[in-house]
């Protein structure tokens, strides 16, 4: 099995070697890597193009934003399954992607998930906040879960069979796609009980007060542009889930 991962990155010289280097580690072979870049002016280009033949695609040109660079590498993969690691994080240990290979193996699934933990941005090894995921049940999207994006790997197929991510979207595309996925569609999946990314705080969507109102908007717009009744107290209760992970 084929397993390819994609890397989204836009002036980020500072990490961006990390992330690259926590691929390469892998002990599972048979991984095709592809890095996206937004046209960085910052030095990272340089730092990717150093890593040659290693890096299996990498295209660097103006993209119309996050999801759109996604869509892009989804695009040009070609294993079996796809998944992401971004530019800030890191695989939590050498053997993340053979757990994937052997859940997808072990299991009929058409997608997996994990663990993941929320580390400093300095110090990777000093852990802020805990994302544990729990078995899957359709219902518990209308109490606010999801699983982490990060540690969602999906085979190609569906992508092709569903559509990729929505692009009008500005922080909740990730969002809209697995409930489109797991709850609409009804694309099976499968929980892997270990920790599979480590995840430098400060994303996008949580950076301000601001910005984590309009993500909790477009959460509920995810559900309505499917043609999906949540329940009145869905949207509210997927913000509180983040609060018990600091425990």
């Amino acid at each position: 099995m084929k397993i390819s991962v994609v890397t989204i990155v836009y002036n980020n010289r500072e990490t961006i070697a990390d992330a690259i280097d926590s691929v390469l580690a892998q002990t599972y072979a048979d991984i095709e890597y592809i890095v996206i870049d937004g046209q960085s002016t910052d030095g990272t280009v340089e730092i990717v193009k150093s890593y040659g033949s290693k890096i299996s695609k990498f295209i660097s040109e103006q993209d119309g934003g996050l999801y759109d660079a996604i869509n892009k590498g989804i695009k040009l993969a070609t294993g079996d399954v796809v998944g992401l690691l971004h530019s800030d994080d890191i695989f939590n240990s050498k053997g993340a992607l053979a757990a994937v290979a052997e859940a997808f193996r072990m299991n009929s699934t058409e997608s997996i998930y994990a663990d993941l933990v929320y580390v400093d941005r300095e110090s990777t090894e000093r852990v802020v906040r805990n994302w544990k995921s729990g078995n899957y049940k359709r219902k518990s999207f209308l109490y606010g879960w999801m699983p982490p994006h990060p540690t969602f790997y999906v085979k190609r197929d569906v992508y092709e069979r569903l559509g990729l991510y929505n692009t009008k979207f500005k922080s909740a595309a990730d969002y809209e796609l697995m409930l489109r996925y797991l709850y609409k569609h009804g694309v099976s999946t499968c929980y892997v009980p270990e920790v599979l990314v480590r995840m430098r705080v400060g994303g996008k969507s949580n950076v301000t007060l601001g910005n984590r109102w309009k993500a909790n908007q477009e959460d509920h717009r995810a559900w309505q542009i499917n043609d999906l009744r949540p329940l009145f107290y869905t949207r509210y209760l997927k913000p509180m889930r983040k609060l018990v992970q600091f425990l």
